[in-house]
């Protein structure tokens, strides 16, 4: 059978003068590192079944990724009996998200009303996060990490995908796979690659991330500032707090044009906490800028290849469950896949579509919620120099724990199942 590669021409006559050093084959290639490519990796091994995860960086520790998880991953640990081993580790644990303004405090979430174990979200380190999982996965003989693999090219045989090409160490590698997923993030490449139609919603805002110290008599967890017309987060990182400047979308070189002074001025004048430590930000490359997206494709898979987490929906950062839900997309991949990688058959379409069909609903819900959050008060205070007022749906007692359960689990918690 010949081999295609989902590129153009010209890349196509690069690709056929590249030298493959090595051809290597697993029952799944996972491409990407983060915490659903990890989990998925984790939960394949477990099983005995041969996987390869495939991270284009040489260690997990980057700056700026969500830190935080929620109550839905605490009980898939549990289920992994992972979670009080995790719970060592040093974190921090936020029980509500209030929204602080100078008249008044808002919560927009408490979880302490929850039934489960893990009231609360746990702020932990993504990358320790993931050097646990990772760390876990390594006591299986069938699990195989490479770092530093940057994959470029899809391999394509009969219109099914058959693995993928990566550079790195030295040159190009080639990786046979069963199945290939796609959890290589919001930039995916294998997105890029396969050109998969999306849907996307307008999001009204962007966010500037950066670090300031935590000292010891600060409030645990986190919180929410709103003045007028700006808004600051702030997370517990232990000794730092991880800081959210949320600007208008298309703010950011408004902002540049300003100056640093002007940001540290309006960033105190929202927390004016900070004041002892606002100096301590003293150049645009301790800033991070993320655009703030909201998508998710129409279709999530190809015979041989499937996309999870933000490679198949990108989320906004409102209630910080974008790790959450690739997750629980990743605990729904092993529960179905499982059994035919296990026997070493191939993926019929019909269990990637079964994938998709359980986890497109709840992501379509909370995108809902969350584009409702952003509309009724991201946007108001954004677009506004009057007072803050709550929206109705805070004020409702009987919606009081609907934000909280949303943000903490989505629609339908995802389980691993005994197979799994």
């Amino acid at each position: 059978m010949a081999t295609h590669h989902t590129s153009n021409s010209s890349q196509e006559t690069q690709t056929s003068a590249h030298e493959i050093l090595d051809v290597q084959t697993t029952n799944c290639c996972i491409v990407g590192g983060g915490p659903a490519g990890a989990i998925l990796a984790l939960l394949l091994a477990r099983q005995s079944i041969p996987v390869m995860l495939l991270e284009v960086h040489k260690d997990f520790d980057r700056d700026f990724r969500g830190d935080t998880i929620h109550p839905s991953v605490m009980e898939i640990m549990e289920e992994l009996g992972l979670a009080e081993r995790l719970l060592e580790l040093p974190h921090a644990k936020m029980r509500q998200i209030r929204i602080q303004t100078p008249e008044t405090s808002l919560t927009l979430a408490d979880f302490s009303h929850l039934k489960t174990r893990y009231p609360y979200i746990t702020m932990l380190p993504q990358a320790r996060f993931l050097e646990f999982i990772i760390a876990e996965a390594q006591k299986y003989p069938n699990f195989q990490l490479v770092l530093g693999a940057n994959v470029q090219e899809l391999l394509e045989e009969d219109g099914i995908i058959r693995g993928v090409r990566y550079r790195g160490h030295g040159g190009w590698h080639e990786v046979r796979a069963i199945l290939t997923v796609g959890a290589d993030g919001r930039h995916s490449r294998l997105r890029q690659l396969t050109g998969f139609e999306s849907v996307q919603t307008s999001t009204p805002m962007d966010v500037l991330w950066f670090r300031l110290p935590k000292k010891p008599e600060d409030a645990e967890g986190g919180m929410g500032r709103v003045g007028r017309g700006h808004i600051v987060a702030m997370l517990d990182r232990g000794d730092q707090w991880q800081i959210a400047y949320v600007i208008p979308k298309g703010g950011y070189q408004q902002i540049r044009a300003a100056g640093m002074e002007a940001l540290r001025q309006s960033i105190v004048e929202i927390v004016p906490d900070l004041q002892d430590r606002i100096e301590q930000l003293q150049d645009w490359s301790q800033i991070a800028f993320l655009s703030v997206e909201s998508t998710r494709l129409k279709r999530w898979y190809r015979p041989g290849l499937l996309l999870i987490g933000d490679a198949a929906h990108v989320m906004s950062p409102v209630g910080g469950v974008g790790i959450n839900y690739a997750i629980q997309d990743a605990v729904v991949t092993a529960n179905v896949l499982s059994q035919p990688l296990k026997e070493g058959r191939r993926i019929e379409l019909h269990y990637l579509a079964k994938v998709q069909r359980q986890r497109d609903l709840p992501t379509r819900v909370i995108q809902a919620f969350q584009s409702l959050v952003q509309q009724s008060i991201f946007a108001r205070v954004l677009n506004s120099e009057q007072q803050f007022q709550p929206p109705a749906f805070l004020r409702l007692p009987f919606l009081r724990d609907l934000p909280a359960r949303l943000i903490a689990f989505g629609v339908f918690p995802a389980h691993i199942q005994r197979n799994a």
